[in-house]
Parts: C-alpha cells; structure tokens; sequence
C-alpha cells in the first residue's frame, strides 16, 4: 500500500513538473506595451501565439492588460468594470482563451487591477460625470457620488470619506474606505479569478489608497501572487543623478508591503533608478553602505519585484528609461539576483534579446537563485560589479575585463555578451 502511494505521488510530482507549476522561482513577464491595444485582430489573439515562447523561456506568470471597459484604449481608466468585451485588447472569449492556453503550459496569469480610481457613465443633476455603472443586470458597481472622496471635490458631493491615500487627477478618486466599495471589488476580483481565470493581481497605482485597505482585498481574494505599483521619486543630487543612498526611499516601499500585511510585493523602482544610473560607468552604486544591494531587494527580497521598463517607463511613453544600450546588463543583474524579476515583453520580443534572456533564466533555474537567495558582492566599482549569489553563480557586469582574482577555484563561464560575464560552479 505504502509503494503504491509512493508511486502515486512520485507520478502526481512529475505531471507537475511537465506542466512547469513546480517552478523553483517566480519570473514575471509584462505581456503588453503601450501600443498593444493598437493590435489589429486584437492583443489577446497575438500574445496567444507566442505561449509556447514564454513556456520555453522558464516564465511562471504573465502580467496582462486591464481587461475592462475604459475610457481610454489602453485600459487605465475604467468604467465598467465587468464588461470586458468593451476592451480594446479582445473581447471576455478571446481572454478566456488566452488564459486556458497559459495554464496549459503551467504559466499563471496576472490581471493588471485599476481601482484607484473609475470613470462615470452618466451626469448628475450637478452636470458632474459620476455615476457608474458595474457593466451587470443587478447593479453591482453601480455608484453614485458619494462613493467619491470628499476631498475630489471635482467629482464628489462631499458625502464620501477623505482619501486615504494620494490624489488622481484625470478620474474620480474612489473611497475605498466605503464598505460597499470594499465588498464590491473584491467580488469582482474574486470574479476575475473564479470565472475568469486569473491567479494574481498586479495593483496600478497602489499609493492611491491606504495599505490597510490593500491588506483587506489581498486577504479578501487569496491571490497566487500580488504586485503593488509605488512609483516615487528618488532622491537626486546637484548634479542630476541620483544620490548615492537610497535608504529613504527602499524604506519607504518596505514600510508599505509592511502596513499591508506582507501578503504583497512591491515593484522595486529604487533597484531600477540606481541600476539605470550605474550602467552609466558608475557601478559602485551597487553596493550599500552595508555591502548588500542598494534596492528594496538589498532589504525586504522576498516582496521585491525588480523590472527594467515597463508600460510607461519604457515603450512609446519612454517617462524613465533604461539607458537602450544596457538592456541586456540590466537583465543579466535582475535575473541573477533576489527578489522577483520582470521580463518585458519589448525587450524579449522585438529587441532581439530573446536568447540571452532565456540564457539568464535558465542559469537562475539551474540553479535554484530565487527571492531570497544570499549576495556576497566582490567588487562594485566604476567599470565593474561582481557578486556571487548562493555560492553557485557569479556575475559580473560592466567593462573591465579582467576579474579573474576575484573569481575562485572551480567556477567556469556558461555566459557571456556585452559587459557582462556569469559563472556558474562546476559540480562534477
């Protein structure tokens, strides 16, 4: 009886496998730019092509566009929250599809969650655009004005709770503290999981609203993973780059995954500022006072999500690019390194930059680098940044050459391409 159970087991783990759920680590793949609700016969039906791609390159969740109705096509002012046909990205069908396709090669998908703020269907008596409609028969999401914040005073009747998080300008500011507004949103979300099929939540503009009010829809919908969106600026000096430490600024987007119960990541933009600064010939950056990273992954890794562009970063928006010419060192410090690292789809698709990714990824599965893997940094100075992360791989980046006294017995190159260099231990 026990072999049998044994064999029932051993065959269960190796299905599992086969279908990659038994991922030893979390690689996040953007799965849209900008421009792609532009796609003519739709985004949903191109990315469906290009599953198979994603599969082979070892990535375990796919972060996709807003799905709803919006005012405008790329998603990010929304109005009726479950009309997903109205998308500019495909219709609920083609997403369904999309969806079945990803967890048929063990890939999960994550839904990009705007609920800062909606846009109104209607006028008031006022002449103000603030009622909503849910996009249902039974009124759900149906709300007026005061489930605006009181101090939107553009939109609201003052009957709403102060925001409790930042402002918005170019929509009404939803009162999240409003327990219906609570119970609503989560209904949907839990909607988007169990009727659609999403496993996770990548939240725009989380600074919108308070992290206690995060903590209660992260506890409330039980996503496999969840991703806040807390763009601050860093601190910059005289001279226009960024200070050396970024303690103040790390500390504060670990201070929020804290207030919101550490049931969510943060992206880290500290990582990304000081890495976009160091390619530049200053890779000194890379190593805090303390001689760990200088990012949120350098103090809370496990909640990190580390990227190099995004939507609006990078793309046709270009507001905080990585330097175009150092992509791929980006990618070689992101996937070699803890925390959660994002693959954008510009880069992996149309910078031709699809088989060094892939190289990157396979070394961090091979060799089991995940959140919380350990960093012990070699060298970081203006030519050169090495690290040995785990005791298994070594990376080094920049243009120095030479590093060789730095590299022990035993290690050996698997890796190589402009500026940058990863060893791997030899076990045999």
């Amino acid at each position: 009886m026990q072999m049998k159970k044994s064999l029932f087991l051993l065959i269960v783990f190796s299905f599992c496998l086969c279908l990659g759920w038994a991922s030893a680590s979390t690689i996040l793949f953007q799965g849209f730019n900008w421009e792609s609700c532009n796609k003519p016969g739709g985004w949903y039906n191109s990315l469906l092509s290009s599953v198979d791609d994603l599969a082979h390159a070892g990535v375990s969740h796919v972060w996709l566009p807003p799905p709803s109705h919006s005012v405008s096509p790329q998603g990010y002012l929304p109005g009726k929250l479950y009309d997903l046909n109205a998308s500019k990205y495909g219709t609920e069908a083609e997403l369904k599809a999309l969806i079945a396709a990803l967890h048929q090669r063990g890939i999960k998908a994550v839904a990009d969650v705007v609920i800062n703020h909606r846009t109104a269907t209607k006028q008031d008596a006022r002449g103000v655009w603030c009622i909503f409609e849910g996009g249902t028969p039974d009124g759900r999401l149906n709300w007026g004005p005061s489930y605006i914040c009181r101090d939107d005073v553009k939109y609201g009747d003052g009957r709403g709770n102060l925001d409790s998080g930042e402002g918005y300008d170019a929509a009404p500011d939803i009162d999240h503290l409003n327990p219906r507004v609570q119970m609503e949103l989560t209904g949907w979300m839990n909607w988007l999981k169990d009727d659609i099929g999403f496993n996770g939540w990548r939240f725009d503009y989380a600074k919108g609203y308070a992290p206690g009010v995060m903590r209660q829809y992260i506890e409330k919908t039980s996503p496999d993973f969840a991703v806040g969106e807390i763009w601050n600026a860093l601190s910059y000096g005289q001279d226009g780059k960024p200070n050396y430490n970024q303690d103040a600024h790390r500390n504060d987007l670990a201070r929020w995954v804290q207030n919101a119960g550490g049931g969510v990541s943060v992206f880290d933009f500290t990582t990304k500022g000081i890495l976009q600064a160091a390619v530049g010939g200053e890779w000194w950056r890379m190593r805090d006072c303390n001689s760990k990273p200088p990012g949120t992954i350098g103090v809370m890794p496990r909640n990190s999500v580390t990227f190099i562009d995004n939507h609006d970063t990078g793309s046709t928006q270009k507001l905080w690019a990585f330097p175009s010419d150092k992509i791929i060192q980006g990618y070689a410090y992101i996937l070699t390194h803890p925390g959660v690292p994002t693959i954008f789809y510009d880069h992996f698709f149309q910078w031709g930059l699809m088989g060094q990714i892939e190289a990157l990824v396979a070394v961090r599965t091979r060799n089991g680098i995940h959140e919380t893997s350990t960093v012990n940094i070699l060298a970081a100075e203006a030519d050169a940044y090495v690290a040995m992360i785990d005791g298994k791989v070594i990376v080094k980046i920049g243009p120095k050459f030479d590093v060789g006294n730095l590299i022990p017995p035993g290690f050996k190159v698997t890796i190589s391409g402009k500026d940058y260099s990863v060893w791997e231990k030899n076990t045999q």
